[in-house]
């Protein structure tokens, strides 16, 4: 599965009241990066919306001056939807501080469903096929 990657500075303005990464600034970032990966997966980032946060797990908190990255990858297609799944970490891969997963579907010009016609991602090893299976109890 083909992992989509956004790096990302904590400045002084993502900062909440206790001098760490603000929830709503890393939902923002963790949407955003999320989007790119079903959108790139897709082609058309013009038929793609998000329909279902799943849900943010948060971990470690980020600081300012920390460099974290954000991994992200389609892990589980319906006829209309594509759900990602994402992770934050420190720069160097190391301490996971946020995962979670987004479901997106693909729309016509009128906002109406359609079909996207991508198939169902294939695990390359043990840690993605539990993503996947994980993704699939989604509600």
């Amino acid at each position: 599965m083909k992992n989509y990657y956004t790096t990302r500075l904590v400045k002084s303005e993502d900062l909440n009241h206790h001098g760490t990464l603000f929830a709503g600034r890393m939902s923002e970032w963790f949407i955003e990066g999320c989007f790119i990966a079903a959108a790139n997966h897709h082609g058309n980032p013009e038929e793609i919306v998000c329909v279902k946060l799943h849900g943010m797990k948060f971990g470690k908190p980020a600081r300012k001056g920390q460099i974290i990255q954000l991994t992200t990858q389609v892990v589980l297609t319906g006829n209309t939807s594509i759900t990602v799944y994402g992770k934050v970490t420190e720069i160097d891969g190391t301490e996971i501080s946020v995962d979670g997963y987004i479901t997106f579907v693909c729309v016509d010009e009128n906002g109406k469903k359609k079909p996207h016609g991508i198939p169902t991602p294939v695990p390359q090893n043990d840690e993605e096929a539990k993503i996947i299976e994980i993704a699939k109890n989604l509600r």
